[in-house]
């Protein structure tokens, strides 16, 4: 499946914040974003100080972008994502980020078994995880509730996962998740509420810009 190959710091010098695409680097001076605060390319720094009005369809723009490189998800899949919320009963904005926290990469993630939601998903691709019982290499695959996971006997012996209990317990695990960091498993309780979702997010503008 594609997936974005690029520098990922430069998704954060493009939407002007950190978006902690790379773990616990982002909080340190290493930060590409901490040196380099302005958009890139040529003429990132040239116009940092220009004071430019954003069009309601920039805004919109932006706002999808973001969220795209938060989750790590191309245009097709977000766009079938929005597709699926929207024809399913509820709030559309909310049903979407529902369906991208819910996703099996952001789950591993959001429990603390990996550093960064592009580690979680090459966790997954290398088949370390066990859902309801049986492999699978599928990032994009949408979790439920009642749905468990764990780490595979097998990868337990692999060194990525020998101190994977000590690193993940420096984590909070997600409220509407549930883990036991003995087993390295875990279980979904439940969607994800609005307020447990990345406050920075706008779904109204993402709403809107694939309603034109």
């Amino acid at each position: 499946m594609a997936r974005y190959i690029e520098p990922v710091c430069k998704l954060c010098r493009r939407e002007g914040e950190k978006l902690f695409l790379k773990g616990e680097r982002c909080y340190t001076s290493k930060c590409a974003f901490e040196r380099r605060s302005y958009g890139p390319g040529q003429h990132g720094q040239a116009g940092q100080g220009r004071n430019r009005r954003m069009s309601d369809y920039s805004r919109q723009l932006r706002a999808k972008q973001k969220a795209r490189s938060i989750y790590g998800v191309l245009e097709k899949q977000f766009r079938r994502y929005y597709s699926i919320a929207i024809k399913t009963r509820g709030i559309t904005g909310l049903i979407m980020l529902q369906i991208l926290e819910a996703r099996l990469d952001n789950v591993v993630y959001r429990m603390g078994f990996a550093a960064n939601r592009a580690q979680a998903r090459q966790m997954v691709n290398h088949g370390h995880f066990i859902v309801n019982g049986r492999k699978t290499d599928i990032p994009s695959m949408v979790m439920k509730a009642g749905d468990t996971i764990q780490v595979r006997e097998e990868s337990k012996k692999n060194g990525l996962f020998k101190d994977l209990a000590e690193q993940a317990e420096k984590t909070n695990c997600a409220l509407w998740l549930e883990r036991d960091l003995k087993t390295l498993s875990g279980r979904v309780l439940r969607m994800p509420e609005r307020g447990e979702i990345d406050g920075n997010l706008n779904e109204q503008l993402i709403v809107e810009y694939y309603s034109r």
